[in-house]
């Protein structure tokens, strides 16, 4: 496995897709964020609304309902359609070369198919709800409940598709607080990481 992938997961608010981003200019390399849901709208023909909201997140309920909601009578849906084809791009990427993908169960999907660096991205509330509000403005709910919702739902998610807990920080080589280290600097630590893990053997 020749190709060195890093994957972030991240908590939502927690700025794991900008740092995805940094790092992967720091070390030039391809970032799959925007751009991953741009070949999945090609593939699919679903929207990029669409492939945001149910590419990493089970529907709105219960984490049971979650799984089973808009499923046809053999139990299966367009979600799980996504899915399907999400990993089959994830896995071409990584077949293409060495990148950063951020989200969408990446750790997972290329646990026996990449040599890769999963990190996960982290920050207390107060940090994250600041974030939000500053990146898409106020909302009519809190952005408390607005992050505890879209973790939840990330999480059922993770757990229906994997068969894993997200955010288990044992499934990761790293796990960075945001908040406490700022931005730049879990960019900065992430590069560093890649270049020991992969650069110095």
């Amino acid at each position: 496995m020749s190709n060195r992938i890093i994957t972030i997961s991240r908590e939502f608010g927690s700025g794991g897709r900008t740092i995805g981003r940094k790092a992967a200019a720091e070390l030039g390399l391809p970032c799959y964020d925007a751009e991953l849901i741009g070949k999945l709208e090609e593939a699919t023909g679903l929207s990029g609304e669409y492939i945001a909201e149910r590419g990493e997140y089970a529907s709105h309920g219960s984490w049971l309902a979650s799984a089973f909601s808009d499923r046809d009578h053999n139990g299966h849906s367009v979600q799980d359609d996504l899915w399907c084809v999400q990993r089959r791009v994830i896995l071409e990427l990584a077949k293409n070369g060495p990148c950063v993908i951020v989200g969408r169960c990446a750790d997972y999907i290329l646990r026996d198919a990449a040599d890769c660096l999963n990190v996960f991205i982290y920050s207390d509330m107060e940090q994250r709800a600041k974030r939000i509000v500053k990146q898409y403005g106020v909302r009519d709910e809190s952005p408390e409940k607005r992050l505890r919702e879209k973790d939840r739902r990330r999480a059922a998610y993770y757990q229906f598709y994997t068969g894993m807990k997200w955010g288990v920080v044992q499934n990761y080589h790293a796990a960075l607080n945001s908040g406490a280290l700022g931005i730049d600097t879990c960019a900065e630590m992430i590069a560093l990481l890649y270049d020991r893990k992969f650069c110095e053997r």
